[in-house]
């Protein structure tokens, strides 16, 4: 890439093409062009296809209506965390600046799971909806420069959850929960599969603990401080895999 490119990424549809390296762009990423980036004729942006290479793409025509760039897709898109994320559902605000994260640090695969201190009404929030998840997903990825889109698993119940799916899903992979209490140091950083269980806000019950430790997950801890989930969550990836070179 030349460092004269735009920062961040511009996702690109199949349907956006209008020949084989040329896209005709209508939506938010045309406002985010004129409004963000004041862009002009001939400059340059990073460009990728969703779930596909990335590259870079000259603009060759702007108005109110549309704009079009020349695109070349030659590279892959960065390395994606072995991470399979377990969630307790956050609060709504919460929420949205987790998924966003959790997109834009890599992790591919997120499972939003119920939990003793979770909120009934957290689950009524529009966010968990397909196309409100999409687009926060979208804006994680734009931030990173990513293209593959994380998929999103969820699940009401957290003792069936456990019991009939968990295990399968941590067999054979580093297995995690983050708890404060009782818990060992989180463990050296490493690049092989793991599943990660993060708690709500108050952490996991002792009964919960119990029942993910039976499903072959191990406490872990980063030392005294209690987080918040939302910073909790890039604590825990940065110690536990190594940093991208």
């Amino acid at each position: 890439m030349h460092e004269d490119l735009a920062v961040n990424l511009i996702l690109l549809y199949s349907s956006d093409f209008i020949s084989t390296h040329r896209v005709r762009l209508h939506d938010r990423r045309l406002l985010h062009l004129q409004q963000v980036h004041r862009a002009q004729v001939g400059e340059r942006f990073r460009v990728g296809l969703l779930n596909g290479l990335i590259g870079q793409g000259t603009l060759t025509h702007l108005d109110q209506d549309s704009a079009e760039l020349d695109v070349t897709l030659d590279q892959p898109p960065p390395s994606a965390l072995p991470l399979r994320l377990i969630l307790a559902l956050p609060r709504p605000k919460m929420l949205k600046r987790c998924i966003e994260t959790i997109a834009t640090l890599g992790v591919k695969e997120l499972w939003l799971i119920n939990s003793y201190r979770v909120d009934k009404s957290y689950w009524s929030t529009p966010l968990l909806q397909p196309d409100r998840m999409h687009e926060h997903l979208l804006l994680g990825l734009e931030q990173a420069g990513d293209t593959r889109l994380p998929t999103v698993e969820i699940r009401k119940r957290f003792k069936p959850f456990v019991e009939d799916e968990l295990p399968a899903l941590a067999h054979n992979t580093r297995a995690l929960v983050a708890h404060p209490y009782h818990a060992a140091p989180c463990p050296a950083p490493l690049a092989e599969p793991t599943t990660l269980a993060i708690g709500p806000e108050g952490g996991f019950i002792p009964y919960e603990v119990e029942k993910l430790t039976q499903a072959g997950l191990q406490s872990i801890h980063l030392g005294p401080r209690i987080l918040r989930v939302e910073t909790a969550i890039p604590a825990l990836l940065s110690r536990l895999f190594p940093l991208p070179t």
